[in-house]
């Protein structure tokens, strides 16, 4: 005799709840096999009624299959996320890689943080001893920048809300809107200016966000910044 058969004819005794239990975890098939015991086993109810033991199966799969649901919609929003962020990044870097002059670099900066990104205020402020050949970023001397040096130090972006000097120096006349920003310096060998995006909203940039894409602009702006530089013999 099986032990199926040994177990639903009841002829193994002393079985203890957890023996039983496990045997039907090894044997999930069980109550296929035996469905007439489906009739006798029940579940008791919160409300002290019964319910069938499928029944109780179907619920516990249904609300599993809820939250499998919710957590696909999740990854899926997620997804979608990710792809607007990447063309948005995309055509920020085409439209540098294009760029051949230092006031085209700084328009495409501006259209790409303020139109896709949602910045509401752009400085790309470089440094340099000579005068530049530019009309639509700032050029001054480090000198002139020691206000801004603890940002220029890190060689990392920061977020959050600035000093009001600080903040005042970079935004100048857009300083009274600006309640939070970003700033990125761009370093290729020694650091070659800042970049700051400004938000009315004091909660858009705040201390705790990730900066790996301010990173990536930072990174890319540095090399478009160099070459152009090399190529006007400032560097």
């Amino acid at each position: 005799m099986s032990d199926t058969d040994q177990l639903a004819g009841g002829e193994v005794a002393g079985l203890t709840a957890e023996q039983v239990a496990e045997y039907l975890k090894q044997h999930p098939d069980f109550f296929t096999e035996h469905t007439h015991l489906l009739e006798k086993l029940y579940v008791p109810h919160q409300r002290g009624t019964a319910v069938s033991l499928v029944e109780r199966q179907t619920s516990l799969l249904r609300s599993r299959n809820e939250q499998l649901h919710g957590r696909l919609s999740e990854l899926i929003d997620a997804a979608r996320f990710n792809d607007g962020q990447f063309e948005k990044t995309k055509r920020m870097v085409l439209g540098l890689l294009e760029a051949e002059t230092l006031d085209e670099v700084a328009v495409a900066v501006e259209e790409s943080l303020c139109r896709d990104f949602y910045g509401d205020e752009t400085v790309l402020l470089l440094f340099s001893e000579e005068p530049l050949d530019t009309n639509d970023l700032r050029v001054l001397s480090r000198g002139e920048c020691s206000i801004v040096q603890p940002l220029i130090d890190t060689n990392l972006p920061s977020c959050g809300q600035l000093s009001e000097a600080m903040n005042r120096f970079l935004f100048q006349d857009a300083a009274v809107r600006v309640q939070s920003s970003a700033v990125v310096p761009l370093v290729k060998g020694d650091t070659l200016g800042l970049l700051a995006i400004g938000s009315h909203d004091a909660n858009y940039f705040q201390s705790s966000q990730g900066t790996l894409f301010l990173s990536y602009v930072g990174e890319v702006l540095s090399r478009v910044v160099a070459r152009i530089l090399r190529q006007q013999g400032q560097l």
